[in-house]
């Protein structure tokens, strides 16, 4: 019953709303605002309730209802109707019901189908345009247009904008209006849209041509999908089970020792998969096997896989499966800010997992690891470009160094400047007597001099510096530091980059094999004279910041979240659209 009386519902709406609409927004006659076909539509209207015939100009209705909506200029819905002459789009039950699926598959993506109103788009989808008032298919158009546009917005760059987030954000923006605009009417009008299977993102999902073509706008990228299948792992075990079983804190737990909390270990190992250590004859000793089933947990988790059991594995064994599933929906949801920036040539500082890597012509031309800002000062996430290169640079030390490390350091050991080759100069570039300063008013009421490191290995920059375009003195360098790169965990650094590889870098930088061979470079180093050296090509450098990556062997990963990051994303991503 409940179809039928809508359906008369509907009717009854019929005339009022069209009349309100053409009255308040079509001056006589109504059919001047319409470029596109005129409809027969019947509708009630005579005083004794006989069914009259109607021309109806939905292409004017649709003008109408945008312009009392009052939409700004660049809005993607009006400006993808102005396209088309406002004529109507979602003519076709398939079409519809695309997007129905398209919506509903967006969990996988680690998005929201209630963002959507996805029973309300269940609903409108199963009604035969012919019989719907002409204000009901208005309604349905620009709602439907609406949710494609968000949808598309959401799978290509993210639901929460990372500039609510963080102030410093310039990675690339989306796509202006009007080609957002041009994107729609290419999904609504591309071949396969008329019910023909097609492939979804998902593992074994088969959909229809126009949800397929929605869900690929998700980015193309390896670690999405890994993340992806992740995600539906995860989700499983969810279901399943509460949680996972804990292991209570205690000190360091080795191979070959014995306890109940190794027990706890093999119980929590044995709940996320690794199955035969549950035939244990010996449940309570630290066996061989439990060994290598603890290494193969600390890489998945990105820690050092050296079989102890501290502080930060019994950290990572305490995290529960439901917490995995929102880890893994914050670094779906971050891949989709920077998505755009990661295609073609670029080189990517990972900067949880501390390392770099150079992509060329869709290859990876070179790696290395990296030493990133420690949780006090953190290398903050950023889209740059290395401008220039610096052979043998000095140091002029940032004011924070400054301000927190040098001026207490000259404090407690006046040699502290001389045994670290340093000088005091003023802003014009003359030397300043450092035994001459009040160091502790310089620590109480700021210091007006700059501190430089002389050029050289053992200085901190190294004997090469990758200067990039932004404004908070934040760099890649060589070190003189070297022994920390053997760390496992690398967030040692006042806020810049240290490079294990630069000479490597800097050779495929300046891309100029018979000026700046290897061993070119290696003359002009030798010289101790600094250089600037301009690269030939700016190659975009993203710092990316994720609690979830490939390793080295393209298995997936979680890493610890060092800047604490997690939360503020995935509260925005949980909240209300609006």
């Amino acid at each position: 019953m409940l179809p039928e009386l809508l359906i008369d519902w509907r009717k009854s709406f019929a005339s009022t709303g069209t009349a309100l609409v053409l009255a308040i927004a079509c001056p006589q006659p109504a059919l001047a605002l319409g470029t596109g076909p005129v409809d027969e539509t019947v509708v009630e209207g005579s005083a004794d309730g006989e069914m009259v015939s109607e021309a109806v100009d939905l292409p004017g209705l649709i003008e109408s209802r945008l312009a009392l909506s009052m939409r700004a200029a660049d809005d993607v819905t009006l400006l993808f109707y102005r396209q088309r002459g406002f004529l109507p789009a979602w003519t076709r039950p398939e079409l519809l019901q695309g997007l129905v699926e398209a919506v509903e598959a967006l969990d996988e993506h680690g998005l929201d189908p209630e963002d959507f109103a996805q029973d309300r788009l269940r609903t409108e989808a199963l009604w035969p345009q012919q019989e719907l008032p002409p204000d009901g298919v208005v309604e349905r158009e620009l709602l439907f247009t609406d949710t494609l546009a968000r949808l598309v917005q959401q799978l290509r760059h993210g639901k929460v904008d990372p500039r609510s987030l963080y102030r410093d954000w310039n990675f690339s923006r989306p796509a202006p209006p009007r080609e957002q605009a041009e994107r729609l009417a290419q999904l609504l009008g591309m071949p396969g849209d008329d019910g023909t299977p097609g492939s979804g993102r998902a593992e074994g999902a088969e959909r229809s041509g126009l949800a397929a073509a929605v869900l690929a706008q998700a980015p193309d990228l390896e670690l999405y999908r890994q993340l992806q299948l992740a995600l539906k792992q995860y989700r499983g075990i969810v279901a399943e089970t509460n949680d996972w079983p804990k292991v209570s804190a205690g000190p360091t737990l080795r191979p070959g020792e014995r306890g109940a909390r190794v027990v706890e270990v093999r119980m929590r190992l044995v709940a996320e998969g690794e199955t035969e250590l549950a035939w244990s004859a010996d449940a309570a000793l630290f066996d061989p096997a439990l060994a290598e089933a603890v290494k193969r947990f600390q890489q998945r988790a990105g820690l050092a896989p050296d079989a102890a059991i501290g502080r930060q594995t019994v950290a990572a064994l305490n995290l529960g499966p439901a917490q995995r599933v929102a880890q893994i929906r914050v670094n779906l949801e971050r891949l989709r800010w920077v998505a755009q920036d990661m295609q073609g040539d670029h080189l990517l500082v990972d900067l949880t997992g501390y390392q770099a890597r150079l992509q060329r012509g869709g290859q990876l031309a070179w790696s290395s690891r990296v030493i990133i800002g420690k949780p006090a000062r953190e290398t903050p996430a950023l889209l740059d470009s290395v401008q220039y290169l610096v052979l043998n640079p000095k140091w002029v030390v940032p004011p924070t160094i400054l301000r927190e490390d040098l001026i207490p350091g000259v404090i407690r050991d006046p040699d502290y400047l001389a045994k670290r080759r340093m000088r005091v100069v003023d802003h014009a570039g003359g030397e300043i007597d450092a035994q001459q300063i009040d160091w502790e008013a310089a620590r109480r009421h700021g210091f007006p001099y700059l501190v430089e490191q002389s050029p050289g290995a053992d200085g901190s920059l190294g004997r090469i510096k990758f200067a990039l375009a932004n404004p908070y003195l934040i760099y890649l360098h060589d070190t003189n530091a070297r022994s920390l790169f053997r760390r496992d965990t690398r967030a040692l650094s006042s806020g810049c980059v240290r490079v294990e590889k630069p000479l490597e870098l800097a050779t495929l930088l300046l891309d100029d094999a018979r000026r700046w061979s290897p061993e070119a470079l290696e003359e002009a180093l030798a010289t101790g004279k600094t250089r600037t050296v301009t690269v030939r090509r700016k190659l975009p450098v993203l710092l990316h910041y994720a609690t979830a990556g490939l390793d080295d062997d393209g298995r997936m990963q979680f890493r610890p979240d060092i800047y604490a990051r997690d939360a503020a994303v995935l509260a925005a991503l949980r909240g209300t659209v609006r």
